[in-house]
């Protein structure tokens, strides 16, 4: 099964144990985990004997690299199910924001990679673990969509602009980095996560989500602690100044301008700004107007925008063109709907905001 579904017994209470099981492709989420993953949640969530939930991948690699668009490839270039790319997006983004909004408390164990819909899933967790080896990014711009599952969420709380510069460059974040700027809150050595699981099975769980949570919580600073000091050393501590800087300004053209005519001989920055340079102009619009609009919105409107955003991308064709280049024929030269930033119409990028769903038709049913 690509979703390991098991209930593991403790002294009291159970533990709902949630595994991505598809290592071969690093875990990327398809439409068959998403529905399973979904169907465990939900009746976990109405189970009393389940008190708190672990959200895992399988293999050495990777926590999870994101939504498996591959498999959307040929519905997007009109075979196949017309309907599979908007039915993944929607029920991705159900998925997600049901983890957010847990009734019970959420561990997810995070290694490797963690990319796109896996940042996503990380990101909605009550506790963020990880390994030291991991990394973390939302690189939707050399495929031409955008930081989507709640992205506009947690990339706005985000310091110093940090959200706009993950969005443009795709900027890989180690765990030194993850730990810095919120996007984790513990690291733990491999050889845990196991211990984890039994320290979680020899307690006593109430059932009561608030006794659970802060139980949980001390029996987490109990673990035994990591030599931050051996991790490697973050990115950003290097960089952080000149991305606020850089990424600083009320147009868009001018940061795009700004931070690809920024010298460096840090191989870290120089790849952040091929990616940025390569990357689809029409997706930086959006992470620089999905950004902005969401910074006043709820979790639940941003779900909402950023599914009529995606569904928007399926029939645009940035992201058949970024699937192909990147993922298909495997060149990494797309084309492009437009040559830069400067050449994309503001009607094209208000087209991906439309329709503003409410709760009497969200076709989510979100509540």
């Amino acid at each position: 099964m690509p979703v390991e579904v098991q209930e593991l017994p403790c002294r009291e209470g159970h533990i709902g144990l949630l595994t991505l099981n598809s290592p071969d492709t690093l875990n990327a989420l398809t439409e068959e985990m998403i529905i399973q993953a979904q169907e465990a949640l939900d009746a976990w969530a109405e189970d009393d004997r389940i008190c708190l939930v672990v959200l895992r991948g399988a293999g050495d690699r990777a926590f999870c690299a994101g939504g498996n668009i591959r498999t959307l490839y040929d519905a997007l270039k009109g075979q196949g199910d017309a309907e599979a790319p908007a039915r993944f997006f929607t029920r991705e983004y159900r998925l997600d924001y049901s983890v957010h909004r847990f009734p019970k408390p959420v561990i997810g164990l995070a290694h490797g990679i963690v990319m796109g819909g896996g940042l996503g899933l990380l990101s909605a967790c009550r506790y963020r673990l990880v390994t030291p080896d991991v990394t973390l990014a939302m690189p939707e711009i050399s495929i031409g969509l955008f930081p989507d599952v709640g992205a506009s969420w947690f990339l706005n709380r985000l310091p110093g602009r940090l959200g706009l510069f993950m969005g443009l460059t795709g900027a890989r974040l180690n765990v030194s980095d993850a730990l810095r700027v919120g996007l984790a809150d513990l690291v733990i050595e491999p050889a845990q996560t196991d211990t984890l699981l039994s320290r979680l099975q020899d307690e006593r769980w109430t059932g009561e989500a608030a006794a659970d949570d802060n139980r949980l919580f001390r029996l987490l600073n109990q673990l035994e602690a990591l030599d931050y000091r051996g991790l490697a050393t973050g990115h950003l501590e290097q960089h952080e100044q000149t991305i606020a800087r850089l990424s600083a300004g009320d147009e868009l053209p001018v940061v795009v301008d700004q931070l690809l005519a920024s010298g460096s001989d840090d191989p870290w920055w120089q790849a952040c700004q091929k990616t940025l340079r390569h990357g689809c102009p029409v997706t930086a619009w959006l992470v620089w107007n999905q950004l902005r609009k969401a910074q006043q919105m709820s979790l639940k409107d941003v779900f909402r925008m950023e599914l009529a955003m995606a569904q928007e991308c399926t029939r645009q064709p940035d992201l058949v063109e970024g699937i192909r280049a990147l993922l298909v024929d495997k060149d990494r030269s797309p084309i492009w709907s437009y040559p830069s930033v400067a050449d994309v119409p503001e009607d094209v990028i208000e087209r991906h905001f439309q329709p503003e769903w409410d709760d009497t038709d969200d076709p989510m049913g979100l509540d």
